[in-house]
């Protein structure tokens, strides 16, 4: 409804917020989701092939690219891509992790989920990324998933097209147990991070990429299993290599 953006914004101007949970004392979320499925490890990002690329040089040729080849990318290169976006550099006990993207008051409150149509050593269907342990789980394998999904995404043909989509999903209590009705804003601004780091890592191994915020929310949270209200979608990027 027209409007309904400025009172998000007004709403959640600091002199709203009650006090959080965290501040309440109340046990905080686990550091991630857990999601049953078959299990892959990916390998380490050190051993991804990939050009040396000068951070400027990346920044100053990055743009969206909606066609791609038909080469699939490497386990390898899609662990590298995770790592880049969600990547787990150290963990605090249970309390924080340190990832390669900030977080409001490292609570990461990101969930990558990836549609996949061509990916050496996969099957096409749905994936989670676990990233404490870089792995993946399976969600729904099977290649039926890809028309559900780029039909979510109002029929944009780069989905079907690429070779990886990435979701990125937010469990938002992991973000609000600290900032309160705040944290919406904070997650927002975290996927954004993480599609910036996509896009610049992609420079490094032949990809591009196109970011994608327009989709039916209700269908794609279906699709994901997800209930649209503690965990939901937030954004995507699909990834191919450059024709």
């Amino acid at each position: 409804m027209k409007g309904t953006g400025r009172e998000f914004m007004e709403k959640t101007k600091f002199q709203y917020l009650d006090p959080s949970d965290q501040y309440l004392g109340l046990p905080q979320p686990s550091l991630e989701r857990s999601t049953p499925g078959e299990s892959i490890d990916l390998p380490s990002p050190d051993t991804c092939p990939r050009r040396r690329i000068d951070l400027t040089e990346a920044i100053a040729t990055r743009q969206s690219v909606r066609t791609y080849s038909r080469s699939p990318l490497s386990l390898s290169e899609l662990g590298y891509l995770l790592w880049c976006t969600q990547g787990v550099r150290g963990v605090e006990g249970t309390a924080w992790t340190f990832r390669t993207v900030p977080s409001a008051g490292a609570r990461h409150a990101l969930e990558t989920f990836l549609l996949v149509n061509r990916v050496e050593g996969l099957d096409p269907g749905l994936y989670r990324y676990a990233a404490l342990d870089h792995r993946l789980v399976t969600v729904d394998a099977g290649p039926e998933v890809v028309p559900e999904v780029t039909a979510a995404c109002l029929a944009q043909s780069m989905v079907p097209e690429s070779a990886v989509t990435f979701l990125w999903s937010a469990d938002i209590y992991r973000m609000n147990w600290r900032y309160g009705e705040r944290g919406y804003r904070y997650v927002f601004i975290e996927a954004g991070h993480a599609c910036q780091n996509l896009y610049l890592a992609a420079e490094a191994v032949g990809c591009g990429v196109c970011a994608i915020g327009a989709f039916d929310d209700d269908i794609l949270n279906a699709l994901l299993g997800l209930d649209g209200r503690d965990w939901f979608v937030l954004y995507l990027a699909t990834v191919g290599k450059i024709s």
